[in-house]
């Protein structure tokens, strides 16, 4: 089940990315006391009460900002809301209830989506307590106290957040049925390669970039067996802004990989990989998606007996860290090779759900350390006693060991080339959990 989205949005300067760096264990944003800094909305994944959901971080709603880079902020936000499944309003004790603040809770009213008030640098309770009923003003249901800065009150404000998720038993559905996310850059293909596999021109195709402005779900059946694509927006380019800005829209393909169990990355044959084409991948990766590369536009590209192989090794090598993703060459235009997609679906998701008993599992783990002796260090040598799996989607194993220390990440690299080896894992990450247990524990 995909997890659920969470954005942090309010006007610039209320402390979003302190709260967003706070919940995510991490300083992943930018943090400084001016105005519009969070130009780049970033997600990070949080847990709490054993609720898994992704939270968002935006940049500051300016309602009435001219500037092109606010104006472009304000856009960045108002897909956030559209795609969130609950929307964290971050507003500020010291400031008050502002004309930007009224605008705001408009917007997130309109939205229709679940809002949590949310009352930021309240790092005295007591001080402040007066000053927070004034948010009652805005209309939108109770403010939260919180400092992000010295993690006060969020507890309470976590408890209100999974509260609106409200019951997610129904949503696990069709659980058969392979989801495939179609991700990439604009004007790629994405929705052309959807509407060729379907036959029909369900989804608006066009030359404008950012023309499929949400996700859309479209049921496909073929040889009696149903898939699901999701096709997304795609990432903008990069701001022509000379003040060094990168901005992506990447909200709606973490939504959409997170529903998927296969990533379709779909790349401009004309363009090779770009620098927006890893960072799309990288989502997938992160989190555990089986793989599939297409090169759209493959009928545009004057060949030659090694065009192909040049294109893949190029591929290969801006995508290292995925070299177990699967890759086609086809044209949406003609038709070429998409077929085939179907069949590298299936192929990939069998090896997304592989499971492997444990007896194989230890025997190819004691060949591994019999062929590779694990490293040591002053003395002590690394000690792999069992491996086990413990999940699917991505396929999940657990090694117990003596010492972490001992273990370093290319003897746990060469031991996920061991199990690639021998169950190839086509088209899928594998992960690898290690666990330290003394020999008088076995």
């Amino acid at each position: 089940m995909a997890k659920k989205m969470v954005a942090i949005v309010g006007r610039p300067n209320v402390g979003k990315s302190t709260l967003f760096n706070t919940l995510a264990g991490e300083r992943l944003a930018i943090v400084k006391d001016v105005p519009g800094v969070t130009r780049d909305r970033i997600y990070a994944d949080v847990e709490w009460l054993n609720h898994k959901f992704t939270i968002i971080d935006t940049g500051g709603i300016d309602t009435e900002a001219e500037d092109i880079i606010m104006r472009s902020m304000r856009e960045q936000a108002e897909i956030a809301i559209e795609t969130a499944d609950v929307i964290l309003f971050l507003t500020d004790v010291k400031s008050g209830v502002t004309a930007s603040d009224i605008q705001v809770a408009d917007m997130l009213r309109k939205s229709g989506k679940p809002v949590v008030l949310v009352v930021n640098k309240v790092d005295n309770y007591e001080k402040y307590e007066n000053f927070v009923y004034e948010f009652y003003n805005l209309g939108i249901g109770d403010p939260y106290p919180i400092s992000a800065a010295s993690k006060l009150g969020l507890g309470d404000m976590l408890e209100r957040v999974v509260e609106e998720f409200g019951d997610t038993a129904d949503e696990e559905i069709d659980e058969d049925i392979p989801r495939i996310a179609v991700i990439g850059k604009p004007n790629t293909g994405k929705s052309s390669i959807i509407n060729r596999l379907i036959g029909s021109d369900r989804l608006i195709v066009s030359d404008i970039a950012g023309t499929t402005r949400d996700a859309i779900d479209t049921r496909i059946k073929r040889n009696g067996r149903e898939y699901i694509f999701i096709d997304t927006a795609g990432l903008r380019r990069k701001s022509k802004i000379k003040d060094e800005i990168e901005r992506f829209s990447i909200i709606r393909t973490v939504a959409a990989v997170e529903r998927c169990d296969i990533a379709v990355l779909v790349i401009d044959a004309e363009e090779g990989v770009t620098d927006q084409d890893t960072k799309i991948a990288g989502i997938a990766h992160e989190r555990g998606k089986g793989m599939i590369i297409v090169v759209n536009k493959w009928d545009l590209i004057e060949k030659d007996t090694n065009t192909m192989n040049r294109m893949q090794k190029e591929i290969r090598q801006k995508l290292a860290y995925m070299p177990y993703a699967e890759m086609l060459f086809v044209s949406a235009l003609t038709g070429q090779r998409l077929n085939k997609l179907y069949d590298t679906i299936d192929k990939v998701e069998q090896f997304c759900c592989l499971r492997i008993q444990t007896g194989v599992l230890n025997e190819i783990l004691m060949e591994a350390v019999a062929e590779n002796e694990p490293p040591q260090d002053k003395g002590r040598r690394l000690k792999l006693f069992y491996i086990t799996q413990v999940s699917v989607k991505p396929p999940t194993f657990v090694i117990f060991i003596n010492s972490k220390e001992l273990a370093h990440f290319s003897y746990t690299r060469y031991i996920e080339n061991k199990l690639r080896e021998a169950f190839l894992f086509t088209g899928t990450p594998i992960r690898i959990i290690l666990r330290e247990r003394k020999d008088k524990d076995l």
